[in-house]
């Protein structure tokens, strides 16, 4: 689950992490006043989205209209966020859909001397939380990975003790921090490590991590995303959800019970077991074909759960063709084939549906469909229903 950075800079203040005043506002009456209420110095007025690149974004409505600008005025605000509430802001993440902006965040100014970059993200391969930073603030860290990846520098930490002193001053080093900054440094990252354990992230990012004139370090943007499995531990954090910034599709899907994901093809596949799903998506591509979606119906799917899977796939107008791929283990194969016959009564398809059914029960299961007076091709395994599918798109 991704946040705001509004709300991601609640945590991280409430936590010992040293962030800019700043206040959300939802009208330009609201960003007005908020400029006025940090005491009508430099402000900086940013688009909250859950996407990055804000700065360099622009508006569909307006290309001279960024996500991130400087103001000097309580006019100034107001118009900014006139120029954004209720505008599709187009980032290099958001793709050129957009995303359209309901909040502004209203944030006072400061004196920077250098930008750096921050992130915690899990690496796997070590199983241990990795500490990652670079002298190159404010881009992109995937284009800095790619072009100079000497300039990231990591520290793995223990999640049960945390970041440890000598390894901030070890990062210090290569950062060319001096002085009273180790101190703030110190600080800075042994509080952000902490937070990333407490409350289950799966990324952290500060970026840009800023040194002030001053000598401080001070979150100047902030980014968070949590583990979904682990928010029934944090109900802080569910409360900071943002429906609007998700897609509806996969929330639908969610209330239903089924794990789904939105993508890119045109075909659309319906699979019980997520190890199942994605060797289908690839089976898929591996035939020339693209999949629309990951949908898990789960072992223990029944009809209710399979017509609503097939409304969500179908909602898609993308989907030209579906997929089905069905293992009958702990559900038989004939109850799976009676739930896709009523289903597909009930949902009405007008696009070519291939079925695949293995397991339990699966010869009368594969009876029960050739019997029905519904238009479904069957396949003998994966690959077979693979090629059919991508067939009938040719």
């Amino acid at each position: 689950m991704k946040i705001h950075e509004y709300q991601a800079k609640q945590v991280l203040r409430s936590a010992g992490v040293a962030v800019l005043d700043g206040h959300v506002a939802t009208t330009p009456d609201e960003a007005a006043k908020a400029y006025e209420t940090l005491g009508g110095k430099i402000a900086v007025v940013k688009a909250q989205i859950h996407a990055g690149g804000r700065g360099k974004g622009t508006t569909k409505e307006n290309p001279a209209q960024h996500g991130v600008q400087l103001v000097k005025s309580a006019d100034e605000a107001r118009k900014v966020a006139e120029g954004l509430l209720g505008k599709t802001l187009v980032t290099i993440q958001t793709g050129p859909e957009g995303k359209t902006v309901n909040k502004v965040f209203v944030e006072a100014g400061c004196n920077i001397a250098r930008e750096l970059y921050l992130g915690i993200v899990l690496d796997r391969a070590a199983a241990m939380p990795v500490l990652m930073v670079s002298t190159e603030g404010g881009v992109e860290i995937e284009k800095v990975a790619e072009e100079t990846p000497e300039r990231i520098f990591k520290e793995h930490f223990d999640p049960h003790f945390g970041l440890q002193s000598y390894q901030v001053r070890k990062l210090c080093a290569k950062l060319g921090i001096k002085g009273k900054s180790v101190r703030s440094a110190d600080k800075f990252m042994r509080a952000l490590c902490d937070v990333y354990v407490k409350y289950d992230c799966s990324m952290a990012e500060i970026n840009p991590l800023v040194v002030t004139a001053e000598g401080e370090l001070v979150a100047l943007d902030a980014k968070m995303s949590f583990d979904s499995n682990a928010l029934f531990r944090h109900k802080d954090i569910v409360e900071f959800r943002d429906l609007t910034e998700e897609e509806p599709l996969e929330v639908r899907a969610a209330e239903a019970g089924l794990s789904y994901i939105k993508l890119e093809g045109n075909i659309g596949c319906l699979v019980n077991g997520a190890g199942l799903a994605m060797s289908t998506m690839d089976i898929i591509k591996l035939n020339g074909g693209q999949p629309a979606n990951f949908l898990d119906v789960g072992g223990g799917a029944n009809a209710a759960q399979v017509t609503e899977a097939f409304r969500i796939i179908l909602s898609d107008p993308h989907v030209k063709a579906v997929l089905v791929n069905i293992f009958g283990g702990i559900m038989r194969c004939t109850t799976i084939a009676e739930a896709l016959v009523q289903a597909y009564k009930t949902v009405g398809f007008n696009v070519p549906l291939v079925v695949r059914l293995e397991g339990t029960e699966v010869e009368e299961g594969k009876k029960i469909i050739a019997e029905s007076d519904v238009d479904i091709i069957t396949a003998d395994d994966i690959n077979d229903a693979a090629r059919k599918v991508v067939a009938t798109l040719a």
